[in-house]
Formats: C-alpha cells, structure tokens, sequence
C-alpha cells in the first residue's frame, strides 16, 4: 500500500523518536542527541545515536540507519505497513484510505495549495504597485529592510471587495475553490434581506499580508494586519483542510535550521516580533497565531529543542501569557524537556525595544530568561502575605496543585523537593521571634534582623554569611544600591526577584525596595539615614560603613554610576551562575545517590568543578578593584 507523501511527512513530525527507542534501549543524552547500546547488534561500548532533529538513528558499529518506521521493522519484525500502521495509530492519525476518494481528497489538497501560493504571488505583486505605497510606507516605518521582506513573502490586500477574487478567477481558479481555501468569504443566503445568494467577497482587504507557511515553507494561510481603525487589527484565516492554527507557528520552517545550528529557539508574541528578531540576527524565532501556546505547537517546539525560551512583554498581559503558557506545559514535562522565560521591559515588545535598544538590548533580556520553575514560584508569592499559618498552609496548598498536574512522575517529584526547599527558605527569612522577656510571639522589626539572622539561620546560612562567595556576592549588589539608589530604576526586577541566602540581608534588600518606594528621589544619604533610622545602623555598618571590609571600586559611592551599573550587571550574572550551579550540584548529587554510575559520577565531578572554578573567580573579582588602577572606593 502506498502512503500519500503528506501522511508521511505527518506521521514523522508526531513521532518522538527517542521515545520510541528509549522504550527498548537505555538511551542518554549527549549535546543535541541520543546515545545508547545498539539493539542490533552486541556491544559493551555505546555506538548508537538517535537524532530527534534530524529523525533517524545511526549505529557507527554495525551501521544500522533509518527513521522510525524502520527501527520498528528492524525490532519488532513488523511489515512496512504494519510499522505504519502501529505509528499512526499512536499518533492518533487516521490512515489514508486505500481508494481513489483517498487520491481525489490530495488531488485537492494540492489544489487549494496553489490557489494559496498564487494567492501569495498577487499580494507580492500588489505590494509593489502605486496602490501599495501606504503599506510599504507602513513597512518602512517598522524598520523593515526590502531583504526581510521579501524573505517573508510580505504583500498587500487592496481595499477592493472583489480585486483578489477577479485576479485569480482570471487564472482559470474555480470559486469554490478560492471559497474552501479561506480567501474568499461566502455570504449566507438570505444576507441583507435579500433571498438571493449574494456574491463571495474577499476576505483580506486593505492589509499588510503575511504568508503563514507549514514545517515544509509551503504558504497554508494568511494573517493581515489592518490599517487605520478596521477591526480586528489583526485576521488570521479560518480553519481548512490545509490550515489548523494550533498545530501552526508561525515561521517555523526558516526557524528549524537557526534553532538547529543555534540550539535555542525564541517564541515571540506575534508576526512582527518574528520578523525584527529574524532581521536582527536571531533567525531561530517563531510565534503562534494569535491564541495561547496549544499542546500540538508545545510538543513541535520541544522537538527542536529542549527548552524553548518565551519572550513575551513586560505588562501585566504578558505575565498572564507567560502564565498560562506554563499551566499548560506542566502535563507534557519531561527530564530535560521545559521551558524558559524572557520578560521583557514594561511597555516593551521585541519589535519596540530592538528599535530602541539594538540587538545588545534584547540578547541581555535573553541571557536573563527564568526556568518554568522560577516562574511558577514568583507568581505564586508576589504580593502574598504569608504572615499567618493559614496563609502558609495555603500556599502549599496551590502549590501542590501546580506539581500535581505535571504529568512525569520523576519531574513531580523534583518539582515538590524544590517548592519545599524555596518554602523553607522562605518561611526562615520570615520566621517569628520571642519577645526579650519570654511573652508571646511577635513579628520581626527592622532592629531584630541582626539577631535572627544569627539565631534562626540553619548552618548553610550561617555559612554563607560568614564569607562564602555567595554572601560575599549578595553584600556588594546590596552595597551597590545603597550607594547608588539610582540604579533601582533600571534594575527593580532583578533587585526584587535575587535570591538571598541570609535572612538579615534579605531583610535590608526588602527595606530598600521598600523605603524607595515610598520615596523615589532618595539619594543614597538620604536612603541610608531613613534606613538607619529604621534600626538597619548595624547592617548599614557592616554593608556600606566603618566595618565594611573594603568595597570594590565600581561598589563605592565615589564611582560614576555608569560603572556602578556595569558591575552590578557582572555581579548579577556571575550570582545566577553560582546559584544555578548550586542547584544542579544538589540535582547530580541526588541522582548519583539514586544510582552510583560512572557516567553520574563524573557528571558529579565535573559540577564539582565548574563550582571550584567558580570560586576561584570569584577572588579575580575581589581583586579587581586594586588591581585596575582605580583602587578600592570606601
């Protein structure tokens, strides 16, 4: 029985090559693929590989190669037709039926396919003609270079009701057929009174078009962007034989070989992100069509790679998207398959802040993105009053709502582990205090934080506080603020979601935030006084004051604030390695205590390492303040 070749190319992309193998082989990850013992053959050495990207297995070997149906073949002994069959049915594809309505039904595929790419070639055309001025101005004005726009297939609808239909009807194209592809609307009879079927229209009329292509760069849809106050701003075709619009995102195939060679792939909002991200460099973005992120577009971005980063706006929309867009990744998780997030500026999208900030601008909103778990945590704490058990209670409560719906029972398990340990964390810096002559509980005051620090703090805190690289970190980004409040403007964010092992100087960063707050033009003497007075004297001290061991250069109060923010950045940076270090030491150790393996122990060594060489930078910075000429600011 022969397969139609669309079948076939669908019937791939929905197979998840490694976990087909990986249901027979013990496969580990290697970079960007698979490794295993070869099923074919014995061996005691891995020689076998599996690709996800590129579809196929190879075993250097014994020189076994194919793709999935062939593996099937080869392991199961089943006929092509079986494998075939077995795939599908776990794809839930139907298979094509073996007649000539099967034949006649891609016969019509191939059909509406062209009346598409035609469709495309007209608007490509329309762009170019006196009638096109506005929407090339339009295009002008977004930055867009003629070489982006014709890598994007980028047209123009005329405003007539009927120019695109008269076009390609002149071409020998049935109506019909331009109906069932989506490009003309087809009123229903009896519409405006008059019982008469009135005349098909187009659908696209007076817009900059954007050709929406498949996996394989065939156009499959359009989306039109309005002028002026036609509503919707933005219009998508409807759902075709062709189209699906949650299996579809948008540049997709320009994206698969970027992401491949880049090994990231962004996720933008919409069609115009896309497209400045491209033209700015990073080709590997895509983005979907106007809905919320679905399963089927979930599991085709993880097939690229394993974890996608979302960079959606700064704004309140933005941090719901990126909300749900995680709620509904939770069931599909697996190891080493998530997600991350890049929050932009307020205000800002990819589009707006590449034009007014340049590619540095976004590859430094890129290279602070937060794992899915960071994110699921911050939207669950912020503004929360934990003050009370109930309110405690509550928050583990909802936070194991959020770990059970993860699907993959060893991902849950990681997922809890981690929430407790954040909770624990948490719960410590707010921990109450008994009152000096013994009494009834109360709450912390500024002036306790020297006391609770020392007498609440378990001993990882303490030994952090007493000198290692992450307390020394945590006091000179504290110091930086103190002394240049200015900054908190630019770095609220960051400053707000740091991570701070010791419960004092947690409580100083959050007097700080709070203090600004309350009064935003607060130099830094002024903010040091209003702390001080407080009862934060003694932090103030050994942070910033006489007992301070000597500030770096850029730390000081003497520093231009442009130096001031070029350390803080490095600081910022080199604080996220160390604790993302940390947390992989504690995964690895966790793992080589499950199961002591050769390849799990020399993954504990090198994590070992990676953190001793952190270490040993960290003493590089120390020194240079002195070292650079500039000397040490106090």
């Amino acid at each position: 029985m022969a397969f139609p070749p669309r079948f076939m190319d669908e019937l791939r992309s929905r197979v998840a090559l490694p976990a087909l193998i990986g249901r027979r082989v013990r496969l580990v990850k290697r970079g960007r693929e698979w490794t295993g013992l070869c099923p074919f053959h014995n061996e005691k050495s891995p020689s076998f590989t599996v690709s996800e990207d590129k579809g196929f297995y190879h075993c250097f070997g014994c020189g076994a190669h194919g793709d999935a149906i062939e593996y099937l073949r080869r392991a199961e002994g089943l006929s092509f037709v079986e494998a075939v069959e077995r795939l599908a049915g776990e794809a839930g594809l139907a298979l094509p039926e073996p007649d000539p309505e099967a034949r006649q039904q891609l016969d019509g595929l191939e059909r509406l396919q062209a009346v598409l790419e035609a469709a495309a070639d007209w608007y490509r055309a329309q762009l170019a003609a006196p009638a096109g001025a506005k929407a090339r101005h339009y295009l002008a004005e977004r930055g867009l270079t003629p070489e982006t726009i014709e890598r994007f297939r980028l047209g123009f609808a005329p405003e007539g009701r009927s120019a695109l239909k008269q076009a390609l009807l002149g071409r020998g194209l049935s109506e019909a057929l331009l109906i069932e592809s989506g490009m003309l609307i087809a009123p229903p009879p009896g519409e405006g009174g008059n019982p008469a079927p009135a005349a098909s229209y187009d659908r696209f009329r007076d817009r900059v078009m954007f050709p929406i292509h498949d996996r394989r760069g065939r156009v499959i849809a359009f989306g039109g962007r309005a002028f002026g106050d036609l509503k919707p701003k933005y219009l998508n075709s409807p759902e075709t034989p062709l189209f699906h619009k949650g299996r579809v995102l948008f540049n997709l195939a320009l994206a698969r070989t970027a992401a491949q060679s880049t090994g990231r792939l962004v996720v933008a909002e919409g069609y115009m992100d896309v497209i400045a991200l491209a033209q700015a460099g990073i080709a590997e973005a895509v983005a979907p069509l106007g809905t919320a992120l679905t399963e089927e577009q979930l599991e085709a971005l993880w097939r690229l790679v394993p974890e996608p980063i979302l960079c959606f706006d700064g704004d309140a929309a933005g941090q719901r998207a990126a909300a749900r867009a995680g709620e509904r990744a939770l069931p599909l998780l697996k190891a080493g398959r998530s997600l991350r997030f890049a929050l932009l500026p307020a205000g800002e999208d990819p589009d707006s802040l590449l034009r007014r900030g340049g590619r540095a601008a976004l590859d430094e909103v890129l290279a602070r993105t937060e794992p899915l778990s960071d994110l699921l945590w911050r939207l669950e704490t912020a503004s929360r009053p934990l003050d009370t058990p109930e309110r405690r209670a509550a928050l583990e409560r909802d936070l194991n709502e959020r770990v059970g719906r993860i699907g993959d029972e060893t991902v849950r398990g990681y997922y809890r582990d981690w929430f407790r340990e954040r909770r624990r964390e948490l719960f410590a810096s707010r921990a109450p205090a008994f009152s000096p002559g013994g009494g009834a509980k109360r709450w912390p005051r500024s002036g306790d934080a020297g006391r609770i620090g020392a007498e609440r703090a378990g001993p990882e805190l303490k030994a952090r506080a007493a000198g290692s690289p992450n307390a020394g970190r945590e006091r000179l980004i504290l110091a930086i603020f103190l002394n240049h409040p200015a900054l908190l403007d630019r770095f609220a964010e960051d400053f707000a979601a740091l991570e701070i092992g010791s419960p004092e100087l947690d409580r100083v960063r959050s007097a700080i935030l709070d203090e600004l707050a309350r009064n935003p033009g607060l130099d830094s003497g002024g903010l040091q006084r209003h702390l001080s007075a407080q009862g934060f004297a003694r932090a103030l001290d050994r942070l910033v004051g006489p007992e301070a061991a000597g500030l770096h250069w850029f730390a000081g109060p003497l520093a231009a604030l442009a130096d001031a923010a070029a350390g803080l950045e490095h600081v910022l940076r080199r604080h996220r390695r160390a604790l993302a270090l940390r947390d992989e030491f504690r995964r690895v150790e966790a793992d080589l205590a499950q199961e002591m393996t050769e390849e799990r122990y020399a993954r504990f060594l090198a994590v070992q390492r990676e953190m001793a060489a952190g270490e040993g930078d960290e003493a590089e910075l120390m020194d240079f303040g002195v070292a650079s000429g500039r000397g040490v600011a106090t």
